[in-house]
């Protein structure tokens, strides 16, 4: 997938020109993720298919996807920094990452949201079809400092 550009916006899923430090910045700050170290961000990065949404080069948003690009993939991490919201930028960004050409012919594409309902449901996520068959481990404290690092 090239590089999409609207106005002074890009986005790319070039995983080099990602600002590691501007990402981990937000997450750490995010309701999903308070505290989680830069190490784990920077393994989750590596281990994902990632969107940067930069203006005239400066990361201002980012979304993630844990996938095998075959029959499964988890959308993680989707942010559009607040100084560059309302402007239809999150809709955008989740245009680059459903348009994908490894993220087509999926049989499940799943996410976890809060507050972004809405904004999921235009490009086809729905509730769970069937919730009593998911299953979860969930380490809520995760990134304490209590808790190990992995």
């Amino acid at each position: 997938m090239e590089p999409m550009t609207r106005g002074d916006y890009e986005i790319s899923p070039d995983p080099e020109r990602l600002d590691v430090a501007a990402i981990h910045g937000y997450l750490t700050r995010s309701y999903w993720s308070p505290g989680i170290p830069r190490a784990t961000v920077e393994r989750a990065i590596a281990n994902s298919l990632c969107f940067g949404l930069y203006c005239r080069g400066e990361q201002v948003g980012f979304a993630r996807v844990v996938t095998d690009k075959a029959t499964f993939a988890y959308l993680a991490d989707v942010y559009v920094l607040e100084s560059h919201r309302g402007q239809g930028l999150s809709k955008w960004l989740m245009e680059a990452v459903v348009a994908h050409p490894g993220l087509q012919g999926l049989r499940r594409f799943i996410l976890a949201t809060r507050d972004a309902h809405e904004l999921y449901r235009k490009y086809g996520f729905e509730a769970l079809a069937n919730p009593g068959n998911m299953m979860e481990i969930l380490r809520a404290d995760a990134y304490s400092a209590k808790a190990p690092e992995s």
